[in-house]
């Protein structure tokens, strides 16, 4: 089936984009120290990984598995847009949500965005932790948050498309194991063995002396 061979190499494009773009965020999230966001990409990284293996080996589990594992990734990335965008009661100078209090929490994009200009302030103020730098940030085309939000924006997205072709991909695979199934089921009917008789015919049997 060309059609359905199509949407299989489609799905396995998506997930090779997944893949990419998570990894260039999980090193953007290993310079800024957020160790919840490492953590979570970790677990998309290997998950992604299985539903590449389902889908060419036609095994429905795994690509069941990662079905419902975006579902989880794209709930993550609202409440990623949601904590850089503040909403509610939740603050992007938290360092509980996105490093456990282990680090400072800061964006890598902070200081690195495009066209921000980071000056050093001396001496640093008197309430500034000794084991910190002060800085200046000005200059920047788009604000960090900004940033963070259209990556995590292009996650929910990629996330859709594979949930959608993971669905059909996991029909696809049930409709192929129906279809086997009845052909195996027809040609066994259809095949009938060779039969013993269960009457044997006598013949007399004359002997010459």
């Amino acid at each position: 089936m060309p059609q359905s061979s199509n949407h299989l190499k489609l799905q396995l494009h998506v997930m090779d984009v997944q893949q990419v773009s998570v990894l260039e965020r999980q090193v953007i999230d290993f310079l800024g120290y957020q160790w919840a966001p490492i953590l979570t990409n970790f677990l998309h990284i290997i998950v992604v990984i299985l539903g590449l293996f389902g889908t060419i080996q036609f095994r429905p589990r795994y690509v069941t598995g990662y079905a419902a594992w975006l579902v989880v990734w794209m709930t993550w990335n609202v409440f990623i847009i949601c904590f850089y965008l503040e909403v509610g009661d939740l603050s992007r100078d938290s360092d509980l949500v996105l490093t456990f209090n282990l680090s400072m929490h800061r964006s890598w994009w902070m200081e690195n965005g495009p066209g921000c200009r980071v000056t050093p302030i001396t001496p640093p103020p008197s309430w500034a932790p000794e084991d910190h730098r002060y800085i200046s940030i000005s200059g920047c085309l788009m604000d960090f948050q900004f940033i963070e939000v259209a990556h995590s924006s292009l996650q929910i997205l990629l996330a859709l498309v594979g949930f959608i072709y993971a669905c059909y991909v996991v029909k696809l695979i049930s409709e192929e194991e129906d279809s086997f199934d009845f052909i195996g089921g027809f040609d066994s009917y259809g095949y009938q063995g060779p039969q013993k008789t269960s009457h044997l015919q006598l013949q007399p049997m004359y002997m010459s002396k």
